[in-house]
């Protein structure tokens, strides 16, 4: 009997057992997560190593050293999260991984990782969709939440709103033609000299200031269900140099304020709009930028205002975490999804 066809009857097995515990690698970035996840909804542990102190120098995450710090976290990190679960690799019912998206050589370190414990005990793989993976987070803040749902999928890489069909599938309704939104918190926090990660620095030296600043007066994109950063994300860098070139004293926090808000409001416009479309009456976030206050007290706002349950998950399951990939990897079993050893790394990988 080959590999393929072992495992093809032990995930048979594996959708009539009453308990299924998932050891999970998620390293698409910067931020090696492992976690040890029981029936898709409950963590038994969740454990992580971040590089942002590594990163922060260089202003933004550096392939390379993030691919090198993964290999020297990830086995230490498998120990802690058996330890911190109370189990061993015997426990152990089979292997989720973040398959893409992501960078190339992280995806591979966690992908490389998790084919050899699979091969080793002899249990499934599960490759994973990274951004699936994130929306599955919800589950984890959320025991009773149940497909069908709008979701907002913003993060560093990704700006989309899609509709959760299953707790596998889902159909795309909108996304950004350029920058991803946490990409264009980056880009600016750079600009006007607040440095990496963008997105948190932004939020907080923007709390308690009014926007007055209007950096976009039109946009091409009004009726389209898609988003577009890049015009904003230029507008700020035009602002920013303008005023350095005529003298004027730049006043960050504002700055923030006002881009924060341009940038927040497009996508709590166009999420409601789209759930209210495709008579969706709940709305999930997931993302890195879900962990944003003033989004979250927007997108609150717009969704008692539009009947519309917004659901945000916790905060630590909002960055990339391990947690959220064993969560997905259990509906995929559910599902008969089983991977190859052979299958590769995919940095684009598509979010439908």
């Amino acid at each position: 009997m080959t590999y393929i066809e072992r495992m093809h009857n032990k995930m048979k097995v594996l959708r009539t057992k009453k308990t299924v515990r998932i050891l999970a690698i998620e390293s698409s970035c910067d931020d090696t997560g492992v976690a040890i996840v029981q029936n898709g909804r409950q963590v038994l542990s969740n454990v992580l190593s971040s590089q942002i102190d590594i990163h922060t120098r260089f202003g933004g995450v550096v392939p390379e050293i993030a691919s090198r710090n993964h290999i020297m976290a990830i086995m230490p990190l498998v120990d802690k999260a058996l330890k911190d679960a109370h189990l061993t690799l015997q426990d152990i019912d089979a292997i989720g991984v973040t398959q893409g998206a992501g960078l190339v050589g992280s995806l591979l370190v966690g992908l490389t990782t998790a084919k050899a414990l699979s091969f080793a005990l002899d249990i499934p793989l599960i490759a994973c969709n990274h951004i699936k993976g994130h929306i599955c987070a919800n589950y984890l803040t959320y025991q009773d939440l149940t497909p069908p749902f709008g979701c907002l999928v913003v993060s560093g890489g990704h700006t989309a709103v899609v509709g959760v069909t299953d707790y596998t599938h889902l159909k795309l309704f909108g996304t950004t033609i350029d920058d991803a939104i946490g990409e264009s918190f980056d880009k600016v926090a750079r600009v006007v000299g607040l440095g990496y990660p963008g997105g948190p620095k932004i939020d907080q030296i923007s709390k308690g200031i009014v926007p007055k600043i209007q950096f976009v007066h039109h946009t091409a994109l009004k009726d389209s269900p898609n988003f577009s950063f890049s015009g904003l994300k230029t507008a700020v860098i035009n602002y920013v140099h303008n005023e350095t070139t005529k003298g004027n004293t730049l006043d960050i926090p504002q700055i923030c304020a006002s881009f924060q808000a341009e940038a927040v409001s497009m996508v709590v416009t166009k999420a409601i709009k789209l759930c209210l479309v495709n008579n969706l009456s709940t709305l999930c976030v997931a993302g890195g930028v879900s962990a944003n206050s003033y989004l979250r007290n927007q997108l609150t706002l717009a969704g008692q205002e539009n009947g519309i349950k917004v659901l945000f998950p916790e905060s630590k399951y909002c960055t990339d975490n391990g947690a959220m990939i064993g969560s997905y990897a259990y509906y995929l079993m559910l599902s008969g999804d089983c991977s190859t050893l052979d299958i590769p790394a995919l940095p684009n990988i598509p979010l439908e």
